[in-house]
């Protein structure tokens, strides 16, 4: 037994469970591989802030919220603001009905007229600030989960109370397929959905197939492919024969089962496995990066260095071919990460102390490198938090009807706002988007058609398509 362990260790089957699915190559897609159109952008670096980021004090500061803070809404000139025509048929809530006190809670930090564009951002967000000449702010986005299983449906469209869907990253990897035969087209790296927020249905190919599912990787030099590292004392052409074996026994099984879809995914995942044992781990291999990298994305600080390193890890990945990934920052073992049901200052503080430097890093070295032109950066939570202070506990609760999104580069517009909320942050009111529209930008950058990415038998409606937004595209 422990002989076969080995061998399977050894030719890449140990890391079947991770890769399974992952068919990666151009003849498994369900698509033809190609773009409807000319694409503006080759890749997506999708930043997703898990718990529900405070659009308030990140990318729409509202003044209001000072002036008249510790007021109830009603005492405000914004009294019907909770009865807006935007409320209706907007949330659908899963579980207990959530409704925060009408009390104002100021700005939990300051804010500034940043960059030549003047757009205001968040003190909290100053390195990402002094990039937003680079970036167009949409604040105007909304959703109708009030849970955080607003998570998934950020990511496939799909409220979770209406099943399964695939997910953007999956559809992307559907419609166009492999730059680099020798890496998962689909990365997630950092942090995990949790399961009753949907789980892995955030990054599945669902209907697609599990040859589309998003790989998950952990940033660790010593370990990156868990299970699946070579076992000591082997050579690389003792490895190589037994591979070639493993292909043999693997295609006279296929040979007695043609039909079998699962079986051909799990052959080509053990196929993928096998070459990502040496072209992974070389992705974490920062040394080379110099002093520069280091000082850009804050690897020297203990509280910027985690999600730092993933940031690099993702420009690294984009510029070997990687067509999707997902960077999850949030939840931890000691942190509701951006749930800030309590004490938004401190937690919403740190949350951001610790991704600011680091996206910032991300977008200059793409810039510098040429790469920002060709490669999508996304920024995006599942929803935002509301105006109004959570019981007395000086935090906000969960907000979907408004909340903030922002892209760059991948022939985005730089330097512009794009919708706006009312006074106080309640509401999109001008320009609204749902969280599909966003999928739609994406695709467009990408060359890719939603209406044309479809697949017998799976009949989508209307907002699954989703709207590009216009205004933003350059």
């Amino acid at each position: 037994m422990n002989n076969r362990r080995a061998f399977l260790s050894r030719t890449g089957m140990g890391v079947a469970g991770m890769a399974l699915g992952a068919m990666f190559h151009r003849d498994a897609l369900g698509a033809d591989g190609k773009p409807h159109f000319a694409p503006k952008a080759k890749s997506v670096i999708w930043l997703f802030m898990q718990g529900g980021a405070s659009h308030l004090e990140t990318f729409d500061p509202k003044p209001a919220l000072n002036k008249y803070g510790g007021m109830t809404i009603d005492e405000t000139p914004y009294a019907d603001v909770l009865n807006s025509k935007y409320k209706k048929n907007t949330v659908l809530f899963t579980g207990r009905e959530r409704r925060s006190s009408p009390r104002i809670l100021p700005l939990q930090t300051g804010y500034r007229k940043r960059g030549q564009s003047g757009i205001e951002v968040s003190d909290w967000f100053s390195h990402v600030g002094d990039c937003i000449d680079d970036i167009s702010v949409i604040r105007s986005m909304w959703t109708t989960d009030n849970n955080h299983a607003a998570q998934t449906q950020f990511h496939t469209g799909r409220h979770i109370f209406e099943g399964n869907f695939p997910s953007l990253g999956s559809w992307i990897h559907y419609g166009l397929g492999s730059l680099n035969d020798n890496l998962p087209q689909f990365v997630v790296l950092g942090g995990r959905i949790m399961p009753h927020d949907g789980g892995p249905a955030g990054y599945s190919g669902d209907y697609l197939g599990p040859q589309h599912n998003g790989i998950l990787l952990d940033v660790n030099p010593q370990n990156p492919l868990p299970f699946a590292a070579p076992v000591d004392g082997v050579f690389k052409e003792e490895q190589e024969a037994e591979f070639r074996l493993l292909q043999k026994f693997n295609r006279m099984e296929a040979a007695q089962h043609p039909d079998d879809a699962a079986l051909q995914a799990r052959i080509k995942s053990y196929e993928l496995a096998f070459r990502m044992q040496t072209s992974v781990p070389e992705l974490f291999k920062f040394a080379g990066e110099g002093t520069n990298a280091r000082k850009l994305y804050g690897l020297d600080n203990n509280v910027t260095r985690p999600f730092g390193e993933i940031c690099l890890t993702a420009r690294r990945l984009v510029e070997r071919g990687v067509r999707f990934v997902e960077l999850i920052h949030g939840y931890s073992t000691d942190t509701l990460g951006w749930d800030a049901h309590f004490d938004i200052k401190k937690l919403h503080g740190r949350t951001c102390s610790e991704v600011d430097q680091p996206i910032a890093g991300l977008l200059r070295d793409l810039k510098q490198r040429g790469l920002l032109d060709e490669t999508l950066v996304v920024w995006g939570t599942e929803f935002g938090r509301t105006p109004g202070v959570e019981g007395s506990t000086l935090g906000r609760d969960h907000h979907p009807t408004a909340f903030s999104c922002w892209m760059a580069g991948g022939g985005i517009k730089s330097g512009v706002v794009h919708g706006a909320t009312d006074e106080l942050g309640y509401h999109a009111v001008e320009n609204r988007h749902y969280v599909t529209d966003l999928h739609a930008t994406v695709l467009n950058q990408l060359g890719l058609d939603p209406r044309r990415l479809s697949v017998p038998g799976r009949q989508r409606i209307e907002i699954d398509y989703g709207h590009k937004i216009a205004e933003i595209i350059a």
